[in-house]
């Protein structure tokens, strides 16, 4: 059994080396042909490093010939399947740039902004990568609206969306978060604006209320009757627009205790 496992492991190593022997030769031959011909053959069987790398080293000399335009496109997707997405990107809008009266042209479009979405990070991290995708991807539908990839391209941008609208909430909670309480009240404010239908409306205003009642509880007193008071005026919006949250709860209680500060302080005349 050993025997025959260590005959296996020979035969992988020999046809691995015969492999790569014959494609180095095809890389040093001198004839681009041999090489796009190579080259299609590769793509076409799935290894896309080799592919992509003669198609590398022959696109500076078939450029302006007719096969030129193939190997342009397939180089691109080379080096979209070997995950190299922002290489991919680049390689696309060549395409389409060179060759924009290609019938590939509308897919190359469609290819570089979906290459930009899928090198564009997590939620989590910077989102400029994402911006740019989903303006690519609109501005491909703005070009193309009945194109056969506008279902893909919308289902790109509502993703794109709601990445931008988790991160826009998670950075203006972050504010609460640290216990600053006055930028967390405009951080919040300006997620709303620029969110407006965002799935995370009704837990941001929630946390406006927080941050009023914490903001509140820490100001001297010539200011609490003030800044309770809008606790309170912000909790009846709250409840008025989601009358059954899952946060109503603690909004309750902070109303409540605010409507007891605050005739407190009416009785002391502050």
């Amino acid at each position: 059994m050993r025997n025959r496992s260590t005959g296996i492991v020979l035969l992988f190593v020999l046809l691995f080396g015969v492999s790569c022997s014959k494609f180095r030769k095809i890389e040093k031959n001198p004839d681009w042909r041999v090489k796009y011909e190579s080259a299609l053959n590769y793509y076409n069987k799935k290894d896309y490093y080799k592919a992509s790398v003669l198609f590398e080293q022959i696109m500076p000399i078939i450029r302006g010939l007719p096969e030129a335009e193939k190997g342009q496109f397939y180089l691109a997707y080379c080096q979209y399947y070997e995950k190299l997405y922002l290489l991919a990107s680049e390689q696309f809008r060549t395409f389409y740039e060179t060759y924009g009266r290609s019938s590939l042209a509308e897919e190359a479009r469609y290819m570089y902004a979906y290459s930009l979405f899928k090198s564009s990070p997590g939620a989590n991290l910077d989102q400029t990568g994402s911006k740019e995708a989903m303006a690519s991807m609109q501005e491909f539908l703005n070009r193309y609206p009945k194109s056969k990839f506008r279902d893909q391209a919308l289902e790109v941008i509502y993703t794109t969306q709601e990445r931008l609208d988790q991160k826009g909430f998670e950075n203006a909670r972050q504010y609460y978060k640290m216990r600053q309480y006055k930028a967390s009240i405009v951080a919040l404010r300006s997620f709303q604006n620029n969110f407006p239908d965002s799935k995370y409306l009704e837990e941001s205003r929630y946390l406006i209320i927080a941050s009023k009642y914490k903001l509140a509880e820490q100001s001297i007193y010539t200011k609490q009757r003030e800044r309770y008071q809008e606790v309170i005026e912000t909790y009846k919006d709250f409840i008025d627009r989601y009358p059954n949250s899952a946060h109503l709860k603690e909004a309750e209680k902070m109303y409540t205790d605010s409507l007891e500060k605050l005739s407190k302080l009416k009785n002391f005349n502050i």
